[in-house]
């Protein structure tokens, strides 16, 4: 099933206090084009590559840092912060350390107050948008249960058969093997274990409910479309690739009722023999 991958805007401390490390985003203080007349990195020396290695990975956590201030106003100027780290490297800093924390306490307070800021309107967009899925929800269910070969349930749950299959149906409590691709009604797609090469196995109960539902009226060997509404998905939250309130739409190849491994019975203590 739909693996998530629930994005998280990192805490503001961890973002502040990388920032104030000030990661390698260069390895030196010069102009590009005096680098560029510098002599080539050699990383066949071990201790070269080791020092080229931390540079490289602190500057890619940097530059992600960086930008989860996108949308903030606030500016990091990443050649600035590279001539910082030299001076930190050399404890040469033209500001003392207390004019150092003081800077970095007023940044502190203006991150806070951004990010805050960027989350409300994010949340408030999220809600703009998750309303209007579910207009639009609401309208294509309507329209698609009027199509031939869909199947409409009691519990809103919408399904065409497309081949049926001939194995046993899953249990709840099973665990199955699939293959799928789930899309949104305007086509865009968010998942397919088609597109990582290998089926998904998981519990039946442990997904959504369309699925669950679905999965229990299924055989092995059968591929169904399912038309699922918001309430049987994920509802008005949003989610990486899927906003609040949308319909999921599931090609689903049931391929397998998955056995669980059976377990092995506890070794029975040597019972001790009384004594006559």
């Amino acid at each position: 099933m739909y693996k998530e991958t629930i994005l998280k805007h990192q805490s503001t401390l961890k973002l502040v206090t990388l920032i104030a490390t000030g990661a390698l985003l260069a390895a030196c203080n010069q102009p590009a084009e005096q680098a560029k007349k510098e002599e080539p990195i050699n990383l066949e020396d071990s201790d070269t590559k080791v020092a080229y290695a931390i540079g490289v990975s602190a500057g890619k956590n940097m530059s992600s840092n960086i930008a989860n201030l996108d949308g903030t106003g606030i500016v990091i100027d990443k050649k600035t912060l590279a001539r910082a780290y030299v001076d930190g490297l050399e404890d040469s800093s033209k500001l003392d350390d207390e004019s150092l924390q003081t800077v970095m306490n007023e940044f502190r307070e203006r991150v806070n107050t951004a990010m805050q800021e960027k989350r409300k309107i994010e949340q408030e967009e999220q809600a703009k948008i998750a309303e209007e899925n579910k207009t639009k929800g609401a309208a294509f269910l309507d329209e698609n249960k009027a199509k031939e070969g869909i199947v409409a349930l009691e519990s809103g749950l919408q399904y065409k058969v497309v081949t049926e299959g001939k194995g046993k149906s899953p249990a709840a409590t099973d665990r199955v093997k699939v293959h799928y691709k789930g899309t949104l009604i305007d086509g865009t797609q968010f998942d397919s274990s088609y597109d990582r090469g290998e089926p998904a196995t998981f519990g039946v109960g442990q997904v959504i409910k369309g699925w669950t539902e679905a999965l229990q009226l299924m055989k092995e060997g059968a591929k169904w479309q399912l038309f699922i509404p918001a309430e049987l998905a994920y509802g008005a939250v949003s989610r990486p690739q899927i906003p609040g309130n949308s319909v999921l739409l599931f090609d689903v190849e049931l391929l397998e009722v998955v056995a669980e491994p059976e377990k092995a019975e506890p070794k029975k203590a040597a019972s001790k023999k009384s004594p006559h």
